[in-house]
């Protein structure tokens, strides 16, 4: 599939290096109000960062979704046209149910053969400025999920794109025409960003209430769900299933209880 790794084979907020251990993890920063996630694909976020979003929305911080694709290639049995309407569908009411209320998406890029370059950071330090957030998420931009498995070319080049468009977004010199064209001030609020998914974790948020609401987030993908396990599986189940046994092995490397992992990249 092209947006997800195999459940079962690779766990991308667990997994580390697996030849030394995990360094001590510190807590997320918590004194921020907007955050932006950046991801590939609907059902990026699901896989165990929106249970750390749950909390943070919860707590009354904005979060704000934007998609680079519609993941209009991630179900073999569909057309990329009715594909692309459904997971779109599927994704808003994915973030509706962890406390999320904007969820855009990028029409210049396609699921699967997401290039880098100029046009992306153009795109995405164009939505940093609109947004203004302190904190952005994006998922996993290393070659492997904790060397067991191989990453995606759309994970590696949007997360990396994000990377670079934090300080693209702040240089009125890059991309001038954000500003001159489209109004869009440079924005050098940015402050961290976090990695969700990352085999070298730096950071964790405990996730307690927020797990409820992650396991319903991912149970609304049920098109990506039951094109990935089957007609006959249950969503619902098939969250549960997955993110609890994850969200309680990340939290056995940080004090006990279930968390979401992240590698956090000060600015």
């Amino acid at each position: 599939m092209p947006d997800t790794p195999t459940p079962g084979t690779s766990e991308p907020t667990t997994s580390t290096s697996p030849s030394s251990p995990s360094p001590a993890l510190s807590p997320m920063p918590e004194d921020w109000q907007r955050a932006l996630a950046v991801v590939a694909h609907p059902d990026d976020l699901e896989y165990g960062a929106a249970a750390a979003v749950a909390e943070w929305t919860a707590a009354g911080r904005q979060v704000t979704y934007l998609l680079v694709t519609r993941g209009e290639a991630g179900i073999d049995g569909l057309g990329p046209e009715e594909c692309a309407a459904i997971r779109e569908a599927e994704q808003r009411a994915s973030a509706g149910a962890v406390g999320v209320g904007t969820v855009e998406f990028l029409d210049r890029h396609h699921d699967g053969v997401i290039e880098a370059g100029l046009p992306l950071r153009r795109d995405l330090a164009a939505a940093i400025r609109r947004h203004r957030p302190e904190l952005l998420i994006t998922l996993n931009h290393h070659d492997t999920w904790g060397g067991v498995s191989w990453n995606t070319p759309d994970h590696r080049v949007v997360g990396r794109a994000t990377l670079d468009a934090a300080g693209d977004a702040g240089n009125r010199w890059i991309f001038p025409d954000l500003t001159t064209e489209l109004g869009l001030a440079p924005w050098n609020g940015v402050r961290w960003v976090a990695v969700a998914g990352s085999p070298y974790p730096t950071h964790a948020k405990e996730v307690g209430p927020g797990i409820d609401r992650a396991i319903a987030s991912l149970a609304e993908h049920h098109a990506y769900i039951t094109g990935l396990e089957g007609a006959g599986q249950d969503p619902a189940a098939y969250a549960r299933n997955f993110l609890e046994p994850m969200l309680h092995a990340s939290g056995n490397q940080y004090r006990g209880t279930p968390a979401t992992l992240f590698q956090l990249y000060p600015r």
